[in-house]
């Protein structure tokens, strides 16, 4: 007889559970009453751990770098599995507007080639040659050619449709509590919703909100690249798209509200534009706003709470990133073992998190 699991929540870190549970041998059920919807829906799509590491943070490193590693076989199945291009860059380009930003650029360069991990300090002139589109602003820049981004919606509609052909069934439903789960285990990836399943669990709502450039005829064209920068001292990203770029992303502490606010949309152009000047010639197709799940530490929880109870849920601004190893790490505790990298992410390292 299949064992039976039970997904609680149909995003990114969800699907890719239920779908590679299946693809082991288990009978899956999967609820969520709106799939892929959250903050699944309003991510920007960066694979990005190396330019964003720092001295001191070596755990979240590390499992940014097993997940990066895991990348290009994960996107290929699912490509085609569903038939779709998820890449939408290889590599990242992180800039320097002034002297302190240029020196924590090189921080991160000294600290992470020290990890084994490659980075590139570019002077002023070899930015240009990369990118022209960028501000004459620029500093320096900081290269991360292993860095990749996806499109997070044609993502997650590669995940369903490879769940659902591995034999995952998905029911559009909330659950209120885990006593009503007949499946012999559960794994709770709710997002912000799960400490509600499992009390406890230091998970909190943080909003971001982005915006949906669309490309016009005669525009300057995108970065071949992601771009992030520092534009006074709010984080900005760029990240290519098929049709256009999007721009993130602000972080607000404001509970469970979505709404996005004139000043969100106001710092999130002009720190654009500060990146890219021509930004301001693109159609401005969408704001959105989406609530991360946020743990104490930045790093998620992936580890049982229980006999029976898996979670996986914290994942922060980083849930597309560690979409891959969090899904390896979760089978093989299902399967009674345990992922070496993901050992940094266990809910014990958490007095309240009971099991």
């Amino acid at each position: 007889m299949a064992r039976s699991v039970s997904v609680v929540g149909g995003g990114v870190i969800g699907l890719s559970i239920a779908w590679r549970a299946a693809r082991n041998g288990w009978s899956v059920k999967l609820y969520d009453p709106s799939i892929g919807s959250g903050a699944s829906w309003v991510a920007g799509g960066m694979l990005a751990p190396l330019s964003e590491g720092w001295p001191g943070e070596e755990s979240v490193l590390e499992l940014g770098s097993a997940s990066l590693d895991r990348w290009p076989e994960f996107g290929k199945e699912l490509e085609a599995g569903a038939g779709v291009d998820l890449f939408t860059s290889e590599g990242s380009l992180t800039v320097a507007l002034d002297g302190a930003d240029a020196e924590d650029l090189r921080t991160i360069a000294e600290w992470v080639g020290a990890q084994g991990r490659d980075l590139q300090i570019l002077n002023r002139a070899e930015v240009r040659a990369l990118e022209p589109m960028l501000g004459r602003g620029v500093r320096l820049g900081l290269l991360a050619v292993d860095e990749l981004a996806v499109d997070n919606r044609l993502l997650l509609q590669a995940l369903q449709r490879c769940a659902v052909d591995a034999g995952v069934e998905l029911i559009g439903e909330a659950v209120r509590s885990l006593d009503g789960l007949g499946t012999d285990q559960i794994v709770v990836t709710a997002g912000i919703a799960s400490p509600a399943l499992w009390p406890g669990l230091p998970v909190r709502p943080v909003k971001g909100e982005i915006l949906r450039l669309r490309a016009r005829p005669g525009v300057t064209p995108a970065p071949g690249r992601t771009i992030r920068g520092s534009v006074h001292g709010r984080p900005a990203y760029l990240v290519p798209r098929a049709d256009g770029i999007v721009v993130g992303a602000t972080q607000y502490e404001s509970g469970n509200d979505t709404q996005v606010t004139v000043a969100g949309v106001r710092d999130l152009i002009a720190d654009a534009e500060a990146l890219m000047p021509a930004i301001g010639e693109y159609e401005l197709r969408e704001t959105s706003a989406g609530l991360r799940p946020m743990t104490p530490d930045n790093l998620p929880l992936i580890g049982r709470v229980s006999d029976r109870v898996v979670v996986a849920t914290g994942h922060g601004r980083n849930g597309i990133l560690l979409t891959p190893v969090t899904a390896d790490a979760t089978v093989a505790l299902l399967e009674g073992s345990a992922l070496v990298e993901a050992k940094a992410a266990d809910p014990e390292r958490f007095e309240k998190v009971a099991r």
